[in-house]
């Protein structure tokens, strides 16, 4: 214990990193707390478990703040879990095979959001620099470098983004977008981050005016008469 002591003190101990990887094993270390450790001996903390696990409480949120769309999304930008709304704005993303739910899957291989978003540039660049920040702090992570080499390998413009080298994450904006059965919808977004999981990424829209409220209206209304339908059919 003294050793600990002396270590959180900075006081002429700095094991390497197996050693403190073993101190965390021998100690039952929360993750947390490993990090903690592995900060004070002067290391970058170990990568965490890449999948994800959305909390009961996080998907219960993003229901109650309906009608108002939400999703959760991981530091690969894959959509861990959407409300009815946001579901049905983007395009009925949670009807799509799990594998395509991804914001740059959508954005560069899906041809269905082709003129969705109205400020495109300013929607991918935004995505694709949130995506390399991501890569900085996850270079580890296997999942993560596949993406990337199937977007380069699928889409040019990706390609051309991604060599931009662009760093950056986005806490808040406006989004304009068309949706195919209800028009235009400018959204205001808000991003959060939960403490428990600081790789998730619990995102709500906001409409930016009337008539964006009203088209969303709209398109709840639509969405419900769709999933009635589909209840009759079953």
């Amino acid at each position: 214990m003294d050793y600990l002591v002396r270590l959180e003190q900075a006081r002429d101990v700095r094991p390497s990193a197996q050693v403190v990887q073993s101190l965390s094993n021998a100690l039952r270390l929360s993750p947390d707390q490993t990090g903690y450790l592995f900060s004070l001996a002067g290391h970058r903390a170990p990568e965490r478990a890449s999948a994800h696990e959305v909390p009961d409480g996080i998907r219960q949120l993003i229901d109650d703040v309906a009608p108002l769309p939400a999703m959760v999304l991981d530091h690969r930008l894959d959509i861990l879990a959407t409300n009815e709304m946001m579901a049905a704005l983007l395009l009925d993303i949670d009807r799509r095979p799990v594998a395509d739910r991804n914001v740059l899957r959508m954005c560069f291989l899906d041809s269905r959001f082709d003129g969705f978003y109205e400020a495109r540039d300013d929607v991918v660049r935004g995505a694709v620099a949130d995506l390399r920040a991501a890569w900085v702090n996850h270079s580890h992570d296997a999942k993560l470098a596949a993406l990337i080499e199937e977007l380069e390998r699928e889409s040019t413009e990706f390609s051309r983004y991604w060599q931009s080298r662009e760093v950056s994450v986005r806490n808040r904006g406006d989004k304009p977008m068309r949706h195919p059965l209800v028009g235009l919808i400018t959204v205001t977004f808000d991003v959060l981050t939960p403490l428990g999981d600081p790789d998730l990424r619990l995102i709500v829209y906001r409409p930016a005016d009337a008539q964006s409220r009203s088209a969303l209206d709209e398109l709840g209304r639509l969405r419900g008469q769709r999933s009635q339908r589909h209840l009759r059919t079953i």
